[in-house]
């Protein structure tokens, strides 16, 4: 009888034990996602917008863009909304026209309920491209904005305007998180030939990078985008020292998640029956740390859903593009989305 009573006390005393050292955590998505060309109807004098207009080659109607919004709120929507069942808390957008798309992105139903505030600059790009920043307005506080141009020249010495670098730093529940949001340049005239451009893009995002460490060495900075270079190339992995693996990143260090991800042979986009994973995001060394006292990586992946890929025809396993063969498709992009998970331990 003794001996029954004292197994019932340590089964007890261990489900006490277990429940005060069970954890439970926060956790937010922060995600990036190339847009494929969202743009207004409306035609910009300023910019190479002709086709995007009701009379242009790409007759591109009202109709069509209602319908390409509703569907990239849909896309939102679902990034990471299985696991933290909320959209992104925190997302980088390319290949954005202007202001205006993003406020009518914001206000689609699927998304006014987030009530997502925006930073958008324009930028000098001929096509009158841009990023941006999109956010949860009661969970993360803007700080500081600027826009960081990147200055190239062709083999003439003539300027070659492309998207700037939007930095933006605010505060995520009341951890300083710095994010910068990129679109370096394409390969448009070969990888090789164009590589010093994405080069001085990589320089560039080191710069405003290493002004951040210079305030704090162990600043959190998450930079993202469509860096048109996969995680092993040059301007990844040498110019800008993104590391592949955890414990080679030191104070003031760089870790790339999306590395493992390439290397399974998974891609944010596809080109001649070939995957690249263009789409990445990188972080500093204290998103890294154990201490889960304040936010800290937790996972990354690609959001590939079956609704945004084809499903058949020449292009068949390729992300679901919204616009192909001269006409709006009714999908989405030539890209997948692109997250991580932060999470942070309840008190």
């Amino acid at each position: 009888m003794i001996l029954k009573s004292c197994v019932v006390l340590l089964l007890l005393f261990s489900s006490l034990v277990f429940s005060q050292e069970k954890k439970t955590f926060y956790i937010h998505t922060v995600a990036f996602y190339n847009l494929e060309n969202l743009f207004d109807p409306e035609d910009d004098p300023l910019t190479y917008d002709d086709d995007r207009t009701p009379d242009g080659k790409d007759h591109w109607t009202y109709k069509v863009y209602q319908d390409k919004v509703k569907n990239m709120a849909r896309v939102i929507a679902d990034i990471g909304a299985d696991i933290t069942k909320n959209t992104p808390v925190i997302l980088g957008v390319a290949e954005i026209e202007n202001r205006k798309v993003l406020e009518d992105l914001a206000n689609d139903p699927l998304l006014v309920s987030k009530d997502y505030g925006i930073v958008h600059f324009d930028s000098p790009d001929r096509r009158g491209i841009d990023v941006a920043l999109l956010y949860q307005k009661a969970l993360f506080k803007p700080k500081n904005t600027s826009r960081h141009e990147l200055k190239i020249y062709d083999d003439t010495n003539k300027r070659i305007y492309t998207r700037d670098q939007l930095l933006v730093s605010g505060y995520l529940d009341g951890d300083l998180i710095h994010v910068i949001a990129n679109h370096w340049p394409s390969r448009r005239g070969g990888e090789a030939r164009s590589s010093t451009k994405r080069k001085k893009a990589a320089q560039l995002n080191k710069k405003i990078i290493d002004s951040l460490f210079a305030i704090d060495p162990y600043a959190k900075i998450i930079t993202m985008g469509d860096f048109n270079d996969d995680p092993n190339d040059a301007s990844i992995k040498k110019t800008l020292g993104a590391k592949s693996t955890r414990s080679n990143v030191s104070i003031k260090g760089l870790f790339n998640p999306m590395f493992k991800i390439a290397k399974k042979g998974i891609g944010s986009l596809a080109w001649a029956d070939s995957w690249n994973l263009f789409d990445q995001i990188i972080i500093s060394k204290a998103l890294l740390d154990n201490d889960y006292t304040s936010y800290r990586y937790f996972k990354a992946g690609v959001f590939n859903a079956s609704y945004l890929t084809t499903s058949n025809g020449k292009y068949e396993g390729y992300p679901f593009r919204s616009f192909s063969n001269g006409e709006f498709t009714g999908g989405y992009s030539d890209h997948y989305p692109v997250y991580l998970y932060l999470i942070k331990r309840k008190k």
